[in-house]
This record gives C-alpha cells, sequence and structure tokens, in this order.
C-alpha cells in the first residue's frame, strides 16, 4: 500500500529490512537530519522522506523487522497521516512520546538497533543509547547508511556558489570573530571547536552559499581552535578562483569528507568544545578514540551569533521595510482582484498568491530568496501549520473561509518571517472570537515590558491566555530566533512552553507568532518579527520589526481593550509613515484605509 500521494513507501521500507537482515541487525533509525543536523537539508540528505514519503521538516522514523513509527510534531499532526501509509508506519508525537522512550518500551532483549552516527547529535545518541541498554538491547552505529544502500536514484551533494559577505552587511571583521570565539573557548577550558553549523560558520567567515534553499549559507564543516588558528572543510568546487574579497587569511582548507581523519588531528591530547545537539555524534567519538577530551557544550558562535551587532540590526530594519512594501502590494492585489475572480469563475489560488508575493518580493534590490517555502493556505489547509500547496492540493482563495500567508525573504541585509490571515468574504463568529484572542494574544506578548533575567519559557503564556480563556491553545512554539541573511529558524532563544535557558537579551531577533487551528476548517495566525530592546531601569521589552497591516475586519473590536486598540492604532500608523515613497498612489490608498485609527 502507498501513501496518498506518495511513492510506493511500503517497498522501500521492505528494502529497508532486507539490508537489516544483510547487516545483522533488527531496527534502523532514519532522522530529519543530515551531517549538520539542521532543519533544512537537501535532497540528498532527506531520507525520511525517501523512506517515510513525509516532507516535514523536523521528524525521524525507526525501521524494525515487524514494525515501524514515525515521531512528527504538533506542526504536522495533519500532514503526516497525508503523507505517510499509515498501515506501514505508526504515528508518534515527537516531544509528548520521543523515540528515546519508544525504544526502552518497544525493543525486545538482544535486539540490535542501528544508525549513523553523522546523522545524530551526541544528545540523540546518548539517550537512545541508553534507552536501548535499558531494555537490553544493542545500539550500533553503522559505517555506511544504509538508507543510501537502498536509493539508488539519490540526488548528488549540493554545489552551490559560495560567496563573500561584505562587511558593510556583516558588521564585524572575520579577525574579530576568531578573537572573540578564542577567548569564549578559553574561558570554558577547551582548545578547539568543531563546528558543523553551516550558518554559524557562515556567519563566522562572513560568506554565504545556495547549498539548500532558503538557506543562504554553505555546507561545510570548521576546526578553530583558542589561538585564531582556522581549518574550513568545504568542497572546492564551491569557492570561485579568485578569493580576495575573502576574509580567508590564516584559514586552512581541506575537503569535508575528510572531517573524521582532521577532527583525530587537531583534538588528539586537547579538550575539544562539540555542541551536544548541532554537530555529529561521530565526532565525539573521533575525538575520544584520539585521545582528546570531549566538552559537550553549545557553541560559543551561537551564542555570540544570537547577539545582533548595530550594522546587522540596521539591515533588519531596512530589509522590513522593504518586506512590508512587498507585503501591502500583495494584499492591495489580492483585496482588487480576488472577489472579481471568484465571481468570475476563475478564483486566485494557494500557488497563484505564493507566486504574486514572490513577485514582489523580487522588486527590491536586495531580495536574494525566499526564507522558507511560503505557507499560502486557503479555509482548511491553514489549518496544517507547516502546509506546502501543491498542483493538487493547489486550494482557491474564496470568500468561504479564511486565507492565511506565512511568508518571508532573505535579503543581503537580513532575513524576514511574517504571517496574516484575512479573508475576502465574511466571516462567522466562531472564527471571529478566535481571530481576536490570537491578536489579543500577540499584543499582549509584543506590549511587555519585561526585567533583564527573563526567559522566553517565561513569557509564552502571554501569548497564549486570551485563548486559553475560550478554552483554546495551539500546539507550536510562540516563537523563535531569526538570523540575519541565515537561517530563519536560528537557535537558541525562543518562545514555548518548554524551558529554555537562554536569557532574553538586547540584540536578540525573533518572532512572536500565536495562532488557532481547527482540523480540516481553517486556521489562524498573526506573526511579527521583533528585536529586544533595552527599556531602561533594568527592564526590557519588544520593538516590532514587522511592518504589515493587521487585518481588523476579522476582530471583533468589542472584545478589545482599550489598551489594545491603542497599541493596533500606534503599530498602524508606524507601518503607513515608514511606507512613505515606497508605494504606488494606489497601493498607498489602500493602505491608508488598512491603517486607519480604529473607529474612523
Amino acid at each position: 500500500m502507498t501513501s496518498k500521494d506518495g511513492p510506493d513507501t511500503s517497498s522501500r521500507i521492505e528494502a529497508l529490512r532486507r539490508k537489516l537482515d544483510e547487516q545483522g541487525l533488527d531496527g534502523y533509525v532514519i532522522p530529519r537530519f543530515d551531517e549538520h543536523q539542521g532543519e533544512y537539508c537537501a535532497p540528498h540528505d532527506n531520507r525520511l522522506a525517501f523512506v517515510t514519503g513525509f516532507n516535514g521538516s523536523a521528524g525521524v522514523a525507526i525501521v524494525m523487522r515487524d514494525r515501524a513509527a514515525i515521531f512528527v510534531d504538533g506542526r504536522y499532526q495533519v500532514q503526516v497521516r497525508q503523507e505517510i501509509d499509515v498501515d506501514s508506519l505508526a504515528i508518534e508525537h515527537f516531544y509528548d512520546a520521543p523515540l528515546k522512550d519508544w525504544l526502552r518500551k518497544n525493543l525486545r532483549k538482544g535486539e540490535r538497533v542501528g544508525f549513523n552516527s553523522l546523522l545524530l547529535p551526541s544528545t540523540w545518541d546518548s539517550d537512545c543509547g541508553q534507552s536501548v541498554a535499558a531494555a537490553g538491547a544493542e545500539w550500533i552505529a553503522v559505517t555506511d547508511d544504509l538508507v543510501d544502500a537502498i536509493w539508488s536514484d539519490q540526488p548528488e551533494k549540493p554545489l552551490g556558489n559560495v560567496i563573500a559577505l561584505s562587511r558593510d552587511y556583516a558588521g564585524e571583521s572575520v579577525a574579530d570573530k576568531k578573537r572573540r570565539i578564542g577567548q569564549m573557548l578559553a574561558e570554558q577550558g577547551a582548545d578547539v571547536l568543531i563546528e558543523a553549523q553551516p550558518d554559524n560558520i557562515a556567519w563566522f567567515l562572513n560568506v554565504r552559499g545556495r547549498d539548500v534553499a532558503f538557506n543562504p549559507m554553505p555546507q561545510s564543516f570548521m576546526i578553530a581552535d583558542r589561538d585564531g588558528q582556522v581549518e574550513w572543510l568545504v568542497d572546492h568546487r564551491k569557492l570561485p578562483n579568485d578569493l580576495s574579497d575573502f576574509e580567508l587569511d590564516g584559514v586552512a582548507m581541506s575537503e569535508p569528507d575528510l572531517l573524521l581523519a582532521r577532527v583525530r588531528t587537531a583534538t588528539a591530547g586537547r579538550v575539544a568544545l562539540i555542541d551536544p545537539g548541532f554537530a555529529p555524534s561521530a565526532v565525539a567519538h573521533a575525538t575520544r578514540e584520539a585521545g582528546g577530551s570531549v566538552r559537550l557544550s553549545r557553541s560559543p558562535i551561537t551564542l555570540a551569533k544570537m547577539l545582533k551587532n548595530p550594522v546587522e540590526l540596521s539591515g533588519f530594519r531596512d530589509c522590513h521595510r522593504h518586506d512590508g512594501a512587498a507585503w501591502i502590494r500583495f494584499f492591495a492585489w489580492l483585496e482588487a482582484n480576488a472577489a472579481e475572480r471568484e465571481e468570475g469563475g476563475r478564483p486566485v489560488t494557494e500557488l497563484e498568491a505564493e507566486d504574486r508575493i514572490l513577485d514582489f518580493r523580487q522588486m527590491e534590490q536586495t531580495f536574494v530568496e525566499p526564507s522558507f517555502r511560503t505557507i499560502s493556505a486557503a479555509a482548511g489547509n491553514a489549518a496544517m501549520c507547516h502546509y506546502a500547496a501543491t498542483a493538487k492540493s493547489d486550494a482557491p482563495i474564496t470568500s468561504h473561509g479564511v486565507y492565511l500567508l506565512d511568508s518571508g525573504g532573505q535579503y543581503y541585509t537580513g532575513t524576514t518571517d511574517a504571517t496574516r490571515t484575512t479573508a475576502i468574504g465574511p466571516v462567522c463568529d466562531e472564527i471571529r472570537r478566535a481571530y481576536t484572542a490570537v491578536l489579543k494574544g500577540l499584543i499582549s506578548m509584543v506590549s511587555l515590558k519585561f526585567p533583564k533575567g527573563t526567559y522566553g519559557h517565561q513569557l509564552d503564556a502571554f501569548a497564549r491566555r486570551p485563548l486559553w480563556d475560550l478554552g483554546l491553545d495551539y500546539d507550536h512554539g510562540t516563537g523563535h530566533g531569526v538570523g540575519h541573511f541565515l537561517s530563519v529558524h536560528e537557535q537558541p532563544q525562543r518562545f514555548d512552553r518548554r524551558v529554555n535557558e537562554i536569557e532574553l537579551r538586547p540584540g536578540m531577533v525573533t518572532t512572536i507568532e500565536p495562532g488557532y487551528y481547527k482540523a480540516g476548517e481553517y486556521g489562524i495566525r498573526i506573526e511579527n518579527q521583533v528585536e529586544v530592546i533595552d527599556d531602561g531601569d533594568g527592564f526590557m521589552s519588544f520593538r516590532s520589526l514587522t511592518l504589515v497591516p493587521i487585518d481588523l475586519r476579522l476582530a471583533d473590536i468589542k472584545l478589545m481593550s482599550e489598551a489594545e486598540r491603542q497599541w493596533i492604532d500606534a503599530y498602524h500608523w508606524r507601518v503607513a509613515r515608514t511606507m512613505e515613497g515606497l508605494l504606488d498612489p494606489a497601493t498607498d490608498a489602500w493602505l491608508a484605509a488598512r491603517t486607519a485609527p480604529i473607529g474612523k
């Protein structure tokens, strides 16, 4: 049996089981991760999709000889059921019933479970290994990936061009970054950093790339010591012959397939700092094999990169001005065309709308590419948090139901991510109540003033409270960090019910995005990107970077407080003022109507 839209996954699972027999294994773990443990991966590395048919950005599967399961989080509970063969794979929750718990509860004594240690970080390796041992089974690192062995037409590894990022955009030299990171290593008692995160390496070396869609960074590895010695392991074919624009003085170059050999050489008799969540566990194993010591700790580059410098922050403000103009042109176009087109039997569709906002972004000179696959979702499709329209699912945007657009761009000056929910016809009272609660949650959090030393999880409930009052909630985080012309989902800062150990600090850039979803009927989300700013006297606050009007036609203004109305009016005034000189007269008139003070 096959999934509804995908390949014959049952035959692929059976092919993998034949490999288990050949290897003397009883099971095999298939993560969504590539060798860099990031959210997005190249087609070459999307092993989870190849085997199961699931195309989400987070998940893991385990295939045993007689059973199999896939683990996805709340964003994908609807999508996964549409993409996989539910007769071949049980569906588990990524967080509530994770793989490590499944291993402990379901493995039989003596069973041997294999995994690729280049595809699992140390945290997963350790947690799963302990669970396997507790079940009396064995946790086996394999040399060659078993999925690759059955993937006859596996795409080649990516070879996107690498470019130098001017210091005019980066705001800090590589030499200064070397000194900063070297000092941070010394403070942690480490001699050398093994870095596998492409966005960290791109930030550190002031480079960008095109290996993976939506992620302007080259896939590579890096070894850097506290004295400023750096080795960059990157495929030389990605680089131009002329490197004069790059800041690579004192940077040795090697090929990425030499990673483990170079790690053994660099870490022998030394203390290596390795990020337990974002570096292959194979790196830690190689370090210990070479006689080195492993210090599992968050990468110092991650901690440095999360605090944007003044040039980066200025770039964020600039790109949001241009991104806001693209959004406003889009909504003016949609309102001018959607109802008339529906009446004429030629409704605007999800894919058409996705293409149109891209067209408007491409009018901006510093735009490079989308920052993620746009979520253009009408009616019931909007209930899938990470829905992606296809030729088969491409729904019309009609007067029956809401339309949700979650979209962003990569600009040389920064990265954007915003969501708005609208409708081209009247909405029912149920939708209006939920939309108003989501809007109140956004305002509650964006308008907060909070003391220094506050953590993201301590603020999460402010966005949920208006929904909780109605007995509603959403099964995703409230916000995530955003990179500077890097990853749109940047760790470590986030807003979530789960504990996050990173204090909020001025210079961080995050999203705030409450929502509500009713499966098969509608989805609502309103998202602003914000920067954390110093508010004086030991307090901080948020300043919205996103400059996109909020559709008040879906809200019940009577349910909003005077303070909430004042916030909306002030926000809309700033949007309108910032757009001066960017729009044509017709779009200016649309914006004036959509940002008029409440009650006028």
